[in-house]
Order: structure tokens, then C-alpha cells, then sequence
């Protein structure tokens, strides 16, 4: 790896940004390394600037990058943090501050395991861009891990399995998180990553690639008659996650239907839909299998239209449909939305908004313990969106239910629930809800109390809350007494 082609990455994603910094970068760290030698036997630079090459490949912006470069030198040299500072500047000094401090992440039993997580929480709260670093700093030491002892490439994938590659998927980086997934696959199940490399790489490829061949062919001439320009590419399902479905499911390899999928790239969200018409046309689609995740994003900003059809020969095949945006975004998550962000002029230090969770969670419980079990429940759990009935979109956890609903709208909202309308049909407080689902509440005028009894189904913190606070003021054990028609199924 060479400063030449960190910078031509960077240059070719962010034309007319002046780079001259990352040179400089270089410099500074290769002197300061100068002599160190890593497992592997080559220079310790060579490490740094990979962690740059794989940060300027997902688009991170300019300060993130020369800090990848610049990582290791306070904690492995005589430079320290304030020559930074003093060189580079406070920005980039800091990020390098926070990969310093979030130091070695290491799986050592629960108890541990958990500290290192909520470092990992809070350095994110500070700056997400600290993270960034850390995953690549990590994926290029398990790419090298061959040069070590097998008891710690077993103890560093598990620390990744368990750790980081969960992580990555929050934030969407997913070019991160599968590479990390698959290298701890081959190190922690050898046995089994062999023998699926085999059936994927050498098996089924020539079936895959002519099955892709013949859908390409029925759908090119389509998109061309409509003017529609595209770019349609496969995407294969890493071994990994194969494995896990095989496991999880009880299924062969032969049994798993969505090893790929198509991905129909255009140039804006108009042509989505256009192309999503055309596919209909030409394949019958499979009943309940269609997601509109423009319309309604996922909680980590993932957008593309998903549709499975009966392709050649009946054979189920998903296709996905997205904008180039939407594509970066889906591979390289935050960071890419960052880089949009910037390419628009717009605010790219403005935090998601789970951060400020993360950063309420840590005011409210000192405990480690309590605290990372807080950001699991409640911020990094699985999202849905539920529509109001004016179509604004609600993000909750998965599982969440027209409480949580009603309290996200507003607490006097909460409070005077009675009944939820969801998809058009009267339903349960306790209802299940699913995502996309269009949700209303039925309030009662003269109803302020919230039922105690609601606390065995809601999921936010917020509703809980809530409930809690009123039930708390009550002198009764049983509030739900003066509430007609509450608390019954």
C-alpha cells in the first residue's frame, strides 16, 4: 500500500478537495514508525496506510482519513498527541484522541465484554467518526491474523464476532461488517467456511452466473426501450451469513433461495418505481414480499425497493432497486451519508439521532451493566417505522405496540388511549406492530391516567416512563379500576 493511492481514492471521491494534507500525514507517521516492524515481517507503516485506504474506500471525509494514518502514532512511538495537535490541528488530533482512548477492545468474559461495549457507545456519542477508524484499523488485523498464534486469531475473532461486526450492521457499514463476519467465520469454524467456499465459489457458480445471465437478458432490453438509464449488478450473500441461516433455519445450502440478488442501480428515484413497474411486467411477483424502504427508510438510513418474483424456470429471485446514492449508502452506511451530506453543503456534524439516546442513557445509569443494557433495549434493538394516518413516519423498537405509539406522538396521547385503528381495522393496545403499518389513536376527552397494567407491553422508555410516573403519583395498587373497558382482551 502507498500514500498515492490512498490519495487517489480520496481525490477520485472528492474531486477538487484539496488532499495535500494526507501527504503530510504520511510523512509524520512514516518517521515516526521508521524501524517498527510488524508480525507479518513488513514495516509498521504498512498498516496505517491500509487503515486509510479502507476509510477513503467508504468515502470518509478528509480528517478521518489522514487520522487513520495517523492512528497508532501516540500509543506506539515518542510522538504524542499534542505533536498532532500541534501539526495537524485539534480536529484531527481528537479523533486520533478517541482512538487512544477507546483503546484495546478485548472479549474477556461478560463482565468485560461490556465495558469494552460501553467504551464503544460512548466514543461513538463523542464522534461516530472514531468508530470508522477502529473497524478498518481492525479489518486489516484480521486480513494479517495468519501471522499469529492460533489461540489469539481465535480470541481476536471472537472478540470481532462478538463486538464489532454487530456494530458495523447498526451503522450500516455493511461492506465492513461482512468482510469482518466472513474472516471470523474462516477462523472460528474452519471446517464448515471451507466446505461452503467450495459449494459457493466452485459448485453453484457456473449455475449462478448463467441464471443471472438469463435474467439480465429478459430485463436489459425493457429498461432500454424506457430510456431508463441503469447499471445492474448481483449481489451474492456472504458465506457467513449463509451459515447462519443454515443453522438458524435448519436448511441446506441447496434449500437457501436468496443466495443473491439483482440490484438495479438509476439515476433517480423517479426511475425506482418506473423500474419496479417494468419488472412486474415481465415476472409475476411473490404475494408479501415487496418493501419500500424509500418511502419508509430503515433506522440506519438503508433506502431501496425490494421485490422477489418468479423469474426463469419459476425460481425465486429478489431484486433490489436504488438510486447510486442509496447504493453507497447501503455499503459504506454513515460514512457515505456523511459524505453526501458534505457534497451538499449540509451540517455533516449533526450527530443521528440515537446518539443523543446513547447520551441521555449515560446520565441515567452509572452502572455498566444497567447502561449497556439500556442502549441494546432501547436504541440499538430493531427498528420499525409506523405511519400516522398524514403519513408522517414514527421510528420504534421492534415489537413495539400502539402505546408506544401513542406516547412517541405525545404523552397526553398516551395517557388517554383507549383504542388503536391499525391498517384500517380496530385493534389492541398490546398489538404487535409491524413496519409500515398505519397506525391512529382512539382517545378518550375525560381519560388522564395511563393503565398500570400497560407496562407488560410496552417497549419504549418513553411510554414506561410515562406509566411509571403516573402510577407512582396514584394512592391506589390498581389504577386500572377507574379506567372502564382497560386492561381486558
Amino acid at each position: 500500500m502507498t500514500v498515492e493511492r490512498i490519495i487517489k481514492k480520496f481525490n477520485d471521491n472528492n474531486p477538487g478537495v484539496d488532499s495535500e494534507i494526507l501527504q503530510l500525514a504520511y510523512d509524520f507517521a512514516e518517521e515516526a514508525h521508521r524501524g517498527q516492524i510488524r508480525k507479518s515481517g513488513e514495516p509498521y507503516i504498512n498498516h496505517p496506510l491500509h487503515v486509510a485506504y479502507l476509510l477513503a474506500e467508504i468515502k470518509a471525509d478528509l480528517a478521518t482519513v489522514a487520522a487513520g494514518i495517523l492512528h497508532d502514532v501516540p500509543e506506539d512511538t515518542s510522538r504524542t498527541l499534542d505533536d498532532l495537535k500541534n501539526n495537524f490541528g485539534v480536529e484531527i488530533a481528537n479523533l486520533v484522541r478517541g482512538i487512544t482512548k477507546l483503546g484495546k477492545i478485548k472479549y474477556r468474559g461478560l463482565e468485560r465484554y461490556r465495558e469494552n461495549l460501553k467504551k464503544m457507545f460512548l466514543a461513538m456519542a463523542v464522534d461516530i467518526r472514531v468508530i470508522f477508524i477502529k473497524f478498518c484499523d481492525r479489518l486489516h488485523n484480521m486480513r494479517t491474523l495468519d501471522y499469529l498464534p492460533e489461540e489469539k486469531q481465535q480470541r481476536i475473532a471472537k472478540e470481532t464476532l462478538e463486538i464489532y461486526a454487530p456494530i458495523a450492521g447498526i451503522l450500516g457499514i455493511w461492506r465492513l461488517k461482512w468482510q469482518l463476519e466472513d474472516l471470523c467465520f474462516k477462523y472460528l469454524y474452519p471446517e464448515d467456511f471451507n466446505k461452503l467456499e467450495y459449494k459457493y465459489e466452485v459448485e453453484k457458480k457456473a449455475e449462478r452466473n448463467n441464471f443471472f445471465n438469463r435474467i439480465k437478458k429478459d430485463l436489459n432490453p425493457q429498461l432500454k426501450e424506457a430510456e431508463i438509464n441503469n447499471e445492474i449488478e448481483v449481489r451474492f450473500k456472504h458465506l457467513y451469513s449463509i451459515f447462519q441461516k443454515m443453522k438458524t433455519k435448519d436448511r441446506t445450502f441447496d434449500e437457501i433461495n436468496d443466495v443473491f440478488a439483482l440490484r438495479v442501480i438509476v439515476e433517480d428515484i423517479n426511475d425506482c418505481y418506473k423500474v419496479l413497474g417494468i419488472i412486474h411486467t415481465i415476472w409475476k411477483p411473490k404475494p408479501n414480499r415487496f418493501k419500500d424502504y424509500i418511502a419508509v427508510p430503515k433506522p440506519n438510513g438503508y433506502r431501496s425497493l425490494h421485490t422477489t418474483v418468479f423469474g426463469p424456470e419459476g425460481k425465486l429471485v429478489e431484486l433490489q432497486i436504488r438510486t447510486r446514492e442509496m447504493h453507497e449508502e447501503s455499503i459504506y452506511g454513515l460514512a457515505a451519508h456523511w459524505h453526501y451530506k458534505a457534497k451538499r453543503q449540509e451540517n455533516v456534524q449533526k450527530q443521528p439521532a440515537w446518539i443523543k439516546e446513547i447520551i441521555d442513557i449515560q446520565k441515567e445509569f452509572s452502572d455498566t451493566n444497567d447502561f449497556v443494557h439500556k442502549i441494546q433495549l432501547d436504541v440499538f434493538h430493531n427498528r420499525i417505522f409506523v405511519l400516522s394516518p398524514k403519513g408522517d413516519a414514527i421510528e420504534l423498537p421492534d415489537g413495539a405496540t400502539p402505546i408506544d405509539y401513542a406516547y412517541a406522538i405525545h404523552t397526553k396521547v398516551g395517557n388517554s388511549a383507549v383504542r388503536a385503528i391499525v391498517n384500517e381495522k380496530i385493534c389492541r393496545l398490546d398489538y404487535e406492530l409491524k413496519n409500515s403499518d398505519v397506525v391512529e389513536i382512539i382517545t378518550e376527552k375525560n381519560k388522564i391516567h395511563p393503565n398500570k397494567d400497560w407496562l407488560k407491553f410496552a417497549k419504549t422508555k418513553k411510554a414506561k416512563d410515562a406509566i411509571k410516573q403516573y402510577a407512582k403519583k396514584s394512592p391506589f395498587e390498581n389504577i386500572k379500576k377507574f379506567i372502564p373497558g382497560m386492561g381486558r382482551k
